[in-house]
């Protein structure tokens, strides 16, 4: 019952902050990274093919974003999001987001196979917040996992640090279920100029995750 009404106020707290649709747009993409790494976590082997959909209307953003890995470790992911970006002025915004995580393979309707995730961002010039809880049927601790995040962008260079518990810091490794470091990164990106309308996005980061004792390299490229 708790996790039904997290995702009922969520949702209407996005219906409430959306104002008349404006500008809609409906868009497609696919990224393709040497690797899957999120916050610090690697999901599968080899690299990873990530299609999205969206439709966008001013601060309103709906849509669907995947992940398979071409490793014989498959770790396949289909997630549904809703999220609105309110801009307080030029160098400042506030964000909410509901993202509903489901990975291909479990059935689609049981319940024990989605974990959902409230989640509000707040940007202030070059400073950028994320705060984010994640709900599932199986939390250790009846309620659900909380991560943290702060980043800093200095120039052409991304700089962050998070942590969270549970499923943000390989519950299997931490299973007192406390809070740890698991995502210290630096990234950057450009853009490779392939003909005068077609250009390519490339971005790049070094990952430490201190929880895992782990340390990537990932590369992508967008299309």
């Amino acid at each position: 019952m708790k996790k039904i009404l997290t995702i009922t106020a969520s949702l209407l707290m996005l219906l409430t902050l959306a104002p008349s649709l404006k500008a809609q747009e409906f868009s497609a993409g696919l990224d393709i990274y040497s690797s899957y790494i999120w916050r610090g976590l690697k999901f599968g082997t080899g690299a990873a093919f990530q299609p999205s959909v969206k439709f966008t209307s001013g601060g309103l953003t709906i849509g669907g974003w995947g992940s398979y890995s071409t490793g014989s470790e498959e770790a396949p992911e289909a997630d549904l999001y809703a999220g609105y970006t309110l801009s307080l002025g030029e160098n400042a915004s506030l964000g909410v987001t509901l993202t509903d995580y489901y990975f291909p393979g479990t059935p689609y309707f049981d319940g024990n196979s989605h974990y959902f995730e409230p989640m509000l961002t707040a940007g202030l010039g070059k400073l950028s917040l994320t705060a984010a809880y994640m709900i599932y049927d199986a939390a250790p601790s009846g309620s659900g996992d909380l991560y943290l995040e702060a980043g800093y962008t200095a120039g052409p260079v991304v700089l962050k640090i998070g942590g969270g518990n549970g499923q943000y810091t390989y519950e299997d490794e931490n299973e007192d279920d406390k809070f740890g470091i698991s995502n210290i990164s630096i990234g950057t990106s450009k853009t490779i100029t392939i003909t005068d309308s077609f250009s390519i996005p490339v971005n790049g980061s070094v990952v430490l995750n201190p929880s895992s004792e782990q340390l990537f390299i990932v590369v992508g490229i967008s299309l």
